[in-house]
């Protein structure tokens, strides 16, 4: 089909005029009171929780509705995620990430548990929450003991630990970013950075 720069203009002229007519009209508002509506039905009986997406150093504030009552033993399972209207980073928008963020919750793939892999070994074994606090400490105090330096060759102190570094979330609140940052300078912890600069 062809048609020439002057009728398209002129097709889409009359389209604006008529979406135009019909919105001044009142029917535009038709749509809008079928969905506030319609809303409630779909949100009916679930569980509202507030956090925060967890993709990148923006931090915007999300809704998560989940059915299933925890007080009655129930699993509680996902249904819908949107954006949090009163969060002041996004004001109820996400990006296409953040948008996605139920298919990322409720992926097969994703990893819930620690899980460990042995040397030598070519599979990863699930290990308890408190066995890998555990190993995570253990090896993080043996190798500060091993590595942690007091004073520089002139005898000035340092107190720095150099072989290892830290990488923290930066979608977090300005209260735990300080913790965090508290923590990991406190133990002498030089490289340390977030996704934020990644």
């Amino acid at each position: 089909m062809q048609i020439s720069r002057r009728g398209f203009l002129k097709a889409a002229s009359v389209g604006v005029a008529v979406t135009t007519t019909v919105g001044a009209f009142g029917f535009g508002e038709a749509e809008a009171a079928v969905v506030a509506h319609v809303r409630p039905f779909k949100l009916a009986n679930t569980m509202e929780t507030r956090n925060t997406c967890p993709y990148c150093s923006v931090a915007c504030g999300v809704i998560m509705y989940a059915k299933g009552d925890l007080k009655k033993g129930e699993q509680a399972t996902i249904t819908h995620i949107e954006g949090d209207a009163d969060h002041p980073t996004n004001r109820g928008t996400l990006c296409p990430k953040g948008a996605a963020l139920k298919d990322f919750v409720l992926a097969e793939t994703r990893l819930k548990y620690p899980m460990l892999r042995k040397p030598g070994s070519d599979k990863f074994e699930r290990i308890s929450w408190d066995t890998a606090l555990d190993r995570i400490a253990r090896l993080l105090k043996d190798d500060r003991d091993r590595n942690f330096v007091t004073t520089n060759k002139d005898g000035v102190p340092v107190n720095r630990w150099t072989s290892v570094g830290f990488l923290a979330a930066s979608a977090t609140t300005n209260e735990t970013a300080f913790l965090t940052y508290k923590v990991v300078r406190s133990a002498g912890i030089l490289a340390f950075d977030n996704q934020a600069r990644v």
